[in-house]
């Protein structure tokens, strides 16, 4: 738990010199609740004074449990990523095993019940870098009033690039942003879509009599009832990087979708800009990698966290809270035992001997 309280030490503390409840031990507290299942500051409070006795074993609680006002407060004032950061350190040795090739995909997802009536569904909300391969969080970084393009490109600033393969959707696959992974000798492959319609519109044109003998490849997948196959193909378009003022420009990807589901077939096909000129193989992999953030993400977190019917928002409360959700996802999933992630959970809160394993064992995967 001391790696908790060392990281924690670094945030700063924006509350008056007479307050009474050291910060870390609040963190502490609140990140092991939100681990056992609370979704708020109350049931933080209610949470630290049931398990008062194991917190006793590491915590020094001079003035015992913190109140929900408490936890309330302090979040509402403390900086989001200078808690993200401080998670950032803990979880250090994890992101170190990421290698040559792994894909960081990079997406935003509005905290739906941090909005107020008057306000729209993008006024709040969190944009994470995920590593795909090793299911982490390397850097969340909040956006409010839809800023998701411009923390996006924080947040990929907040990690080393060099070697990785950066993957987003259409909003992603511009200037700035493969500007800002290209200064960091990272890679990219970014949907294109019809934000970037004359780019989008010479890819088509690369594919419209593709040269002869370019090699595809074809996945023929059956999962569930639903039949999926996918072929892929990569062309060149370096000669077009300079045209379009795209740095970095390397290639396009197209991948056509088929999928049968209870006889129904629909098709769809996706392009995509390349900073490099993968196999076909590779590009398949790499865009299923992308949607790790979605499946063992975003879903997870309204899932098994609630997130969409979390209700903190007072300012820079529900951005914090949503730091802790997205912690303690990276925590639980170090444990290896073959059991649901909710029922993890449960299980963190019930049986004090799994919560320690899960706190002291975190660098394992």
């Amino acid at each position: 738990m001391q790696i908790f309280l060392d990281a924690f030490g670094n945030i700063p503390d924006p509350r008056a010199s007479n307050a009474r409840h050291d910060l870390g031990e609040l963190l502490v507290i609140a990140f092991v609740s939100v681990l056992c299942g609370s979704s708020s500051c109350a049931e933080m409070a209610e949470f630290g004074r049931a398990k008062e006795n194991v917190f006793r074993d590491f915590l020094k609680l001079k003035h015992a449990i913190p109140s929900h006002d408490t936890f309330s407060d302090v979040f509402a004032m403390i900086d989001p990523k200078a808690l993200d950061a401080a998670f950032g350190k803990v979880l250090a040795e994890v992101a170190a095993l990421l290698q040559d090739g792994d894909v960081i995909a990079i997406d935003g997802k509005a905290l739906r019940g941090a909005r107020g009536k008057s306000e729209s569904a993008k006024t709040r909300m969190m944009v994470s870098a995920y590593a795909s391969r090793l299911r982490l969080t390397l850097a969340t970084v909040p956006a409010d009033r839809g800023a998701e393009l411009e923390a996006a490109i924080e947040a990929l600033g907040l990690i080393a690039l060099k070697g990785k393969v950066v993957t987003g959707d259409a909003l992603h696959c511009n200037r700035r942003t493969v500007a800002a992974i290209n200064a960091q000798g990272g890679d990219w492959c970014l949907a294109l879509k019809g934000n970037q319609e004359s780019l989008l519109s010479d890819a088509r044109g690369c594919f419209s009599e593709p040269p002869e003998g370019y090699p595809e490849a074809i996945t023929d997948e059956m999962n569930h009832g639903r039949r999926e196959i996918r072929k892929a193909v990569v062309v060149s378009a370096k000669s077009l990087a300079e045209h379009h003022e795209f740095p970095g420009l390397k290639g396009f990807g197209r991948i056509e979708a088929t999928r049968e589901v209870d006889g129904k077939v629909t098709s769809e096909t996706r392009f995509f800009a390349l900073s490099w000129l993968p196999t076909p193989e590779v590009l398949l992999a790499t865009v299923r990698a992308h949607w790790a953030i979605e499946n063992a993400l975003h879903w997870q977190l309204d899932v098994s966290f609630r997130e969409d019917d979390a209700r903190n928002r007072k300012d820079n409360g529900p951005a914090n809270i949503a730091v802790l959700r997205r912690r303690a996802l990276d925590v639980v999933r170090r444990d290896t035992s073959k059991t649901s992630l909710s029922l993890k959970l449960k299980r963190a809160g019930w049986d004090e001997a799994f919560l320690r394993k899960l706190l002291t064992n975190i660098s394992t995967a």
